[in-house]
This record gives C-alpha cells, structure tokens and sequence, in this order.
C-alpha cells in the first residue's frame, strides 16, 4: 500500500522529497505512477484550476516540503506579514523564517535526507546547538551558532554512514558545513535567490489574505 508522504507528492504533482533517499530510487511512486492518485494516468492540467485553487496548490507545496502542519505555517506567514514594513521583502522574511528552523537546518546541513526524519532527530535529542542540548524543532537558528552531532549519538545506527554520505554531500552556500567534525553554522541569512523550493513563495500570501 502506498504510503500517504508519496501520495502527497502525486497530489500536487511535484517531487517533494519526503521520504529521503526513497524519492531518488527508482522505487519512487512519482517516476512510476506520475499522476494524481485516483486516476489512470489522466494529467490534471493547471488551465482547470482557479485563483485560489492555484494558490492553495502552492502553499500545499511549501507547507508538505518544511513538514509543518496548517498551523505552524500560518503562523509564519503571518509573522512575515507583520513585520514586512521593515524591509518590504515579505517572500524572504517568510524563508528566513522557515530556513533557520532547526530540523531544516538538520536537513540542509546534509546531516538526515528528509525534513521529517530531520524532525524526529532533533526531538530525540541527537544535537548541540551552542553545546547545548535542544531538541525543539522549531528552535530558531541564528547566524554564527554552531550545530553539531552529540559525541554520543555518533555511535548510533542512524548516523553510522553519516560521514561517508556527507563527503559527497554539497551544503547550500548560505550556510557552512564541517565534515570532519559533524558540525555547521548559519553564515548568512538565506534568500530566495539561495533557495530552490518547489513552489512559487509569493503565490501563497494571496491565499492567507482572502
């Protein structure tokens, strides 16, 4: 039976990647069923779909890709509102803001290949931040702190490939990686130009300002 994180991918037609090294198999549902489930390779064209319908696709897009639930997303959409006079980059505001999560910093660091996994190791408390503890996904991230693997998760199933994976591994530039030693910071704050997400950003506003 197909798994609902795979089903999510074919629902809005774009290769979310969240079931990590799955989604680059050939095992994945997106190469072998390319349509949306429920139908029989019938592509549903985006010329059907209205104004909000469009939107809403978008946003679904970007909610599924952080893995955060209705809530959590519309409250960093409306934190990115609310502080837009400050700089009148709303899009970036909202990416920062996302971006620096630490389970996504997890993820960009290279150190798990889903966002969701990345989650579930920051809330089992595999990581130091600053040489502390935390395991709050959400936990902002700030530039120049240091996130590291915990000396005594290294040994664990779960991170034993870890240092083979991340030589091949290439960090996106706003951010610095350790490979030797596990550990990564914040350099710069992200913008859209450093992220590619598999959705249109600015799309979604209208869909909250309704």
């Amino acid at each position: 039976m197909e798994q609902s994180k795979c089903k999510i991918c074919r629902r809005l037609q774009v290769k979310l990647f969240l079931k990590g090294e799955k989604c680059l198999s050939p095992r994945c549902p997106m190469i072998k069923r390319p349509y949306p489930p429920g139908q029989k390779r019938k592509k549903r064209g985006s010329a059907s779909l209205s104004e909000y319908g469009k939107e809403l696709r978008e946003k679904q897009k970007i909610k599924n890709w952080y893995n955060l639930s209705e809530t959590q997303f519309r409250k960093y959409v409306k934190e990115a509102l609310e502080n837009r006079g400050k700089t009148g980059d709303v899009s970036n505001l909202l990416i920062q803001k996302l971006e620096k999560r630490l389970d996504n910093i997890i993820f960009r660091l290279g150190f798990s290949p889903s966002h969701s996994q990345a989650r579930q190791l920051v809330s089992h408390g595999h990581f130091l931040v600053n040489g502390k503890s935390v395991n709050i996904p959400s936990f902002n991230v700030k530039i120049g702190d240091k996130i590291s693997v915990k000396d005594s998760s290294k040994s664990r199933v779960i991170f034993k490939n870890l240092p083979l994976l991340i030589k091949k591994y290439n960090a996106p530039i706003w951010v610095e990686l350790d490979k030797e030693k596990l550990e990564g910071s914040v350099k710069k704050e992200p913008t859209s130009e450093d992220i590619q997400l598999p959705a249109e950003i600015s799309t979604i506003f209208g869909y909250y300002s309704r």
